[in-house]
């Protein structure tokens, strides 16, 4: 875990991560499962640094890419590993935004068995499973860390890199409004709105459109809510059922969480998911007094102190049952 952050070492790993990329080609570009704004964004700018470089690279994820995202792409595809997958191995893997290795998913079958890779990540509870690890728990987005390797490497801004690095700042931050919302993360974002990348349509598209089925999944999410009898936890829940119903996307359960941790006095949020039966994805929000990244972890999960997540197997009153006493026990 990279609780503690050493400068000398980050600097000395975004030398390491650069000559890992300059000495290389044939890259593998890979995320996390059900990736968010943060990880398309730096899948997307990986790619975009590899190009001006000269580089063949594949982008790839086990699943597909949001809607919303595809204009951070610039022509350049993320392959769905569950519908066509690569009949090939990789030897260089670049993994961003990826907490730990079980959340890379099926794509690690096309690793070849002596793949270097580079783990580029903001997660403190990222544990080290790369051959080069360029983890730096302070960014408040991959794409932080990935303005810092574009820039070690020299590679020219342009417009589609730019627009990648905002938007992921802009998304992993809240519009700016959360607490990791830095000097140095306002300094990146007015440089990237220097080199073209369009603040108010990113924040329209990214933050502020919603789809019909997205709305009505808010609707239906919202007549679940509930709190513990003291209102300091409080959780919203979405079967699968429901989803189907509704036509609505994995991407429009996005945000949900949020909801019942703006509630004032409530300490901590949850979105309990059933992505399957008995497979229940809990997404937490903490209001700052509990390290929901801990919680995450004893579940198997991980993330940040104020957000992070994880999957519980059983039906989601069991998940609830669970998640709630845990929480209990940190207030």
């Amino acid at each position: 875990m990279n609780a503690t952050f050493r400068p000398e070492a980050y600097q000395e790993a975004l030398r390491q991560a650069a000559a890992y990329i300059r000495d290389g080609d044939d890259f593998l570009v890979v995320s996390h499962l059900s990736p968010d704004g943060d990880a398309i964004s730096s899948t997307s700018a990986i790619g975009f640094i590899l190009q001006a470089l000269g580089k063949t690279y594949t982008l790839i994820n086990e699943g597909r890419t949001p809607e919303k995202y595809k204009h951070l792409l610039g022509g350049q595809p993320i392959v769905d590993y569950e519908r066509e997958a690569p009949n090939r191995r990789f030897e260089r893997i670049i993994a961003v935004d990826c907490a730990d290795f079980a959340r890379i998913g099926a794509v690690h079958n096309v690793f070849s068995d002596n793949a270097a890779l580079l783990n580029i990540d903001h997660h403190p509870t990222n544990d080290d499973y790369g051959a080069i690890n360029l983890i730096k728990p302070t960014a408040a987005a991959t794409v932080e860390i990935i303005y810092e390797l574009a820039e070690t490497l020299g590679i020219a801004w342009t417009k589609p890199l730019a627009t990648c690095i905002y938007a992921g700042l802009l998304t992993d931050t809240g519009g700016f409004r959360y607490s990791n919302t830095t000097p140095q993360v306002m300094a990146v974002a007015e440089r990237m709105l220097r080199h073209g990348a369009e603040g108010a349509a990113l924040a329209e598209q990214l933050l502020e459109t919603m789809t019909y089925p997205q709305m009505m999944l808010l609707k239906e999410a919202l007549s679940t809510l509930t709190f513990t009898e003291n209102r300091k936890i409080a959780w919203l829940s979405v079967t699968k059922e429901t989803l189907d119903k509704l036509g609505a996307a994995e991407e429009d359960t996005e945000g949900l969480v949020n909801l019942p941790r703006n509630v004032a006095g409530v300490e901590v949020g949850l979105l309990f998911k059933e992505k399957a039966p008995g497979t229940v994805k809990v997404s937490l929000r903490s209001a700052g007094n509990v390290d929901v990244s801990r919680l995450a972890k004893s579940f198997g999960g991980g993330g940040h102190v104020r957000a992070a997540g994880c999957t519980i197997s059983g039906t989601v009153d069991d998940a609830v049952r669970r998640m709630v006493e845990a929480v209990s026990e940190q207030l």
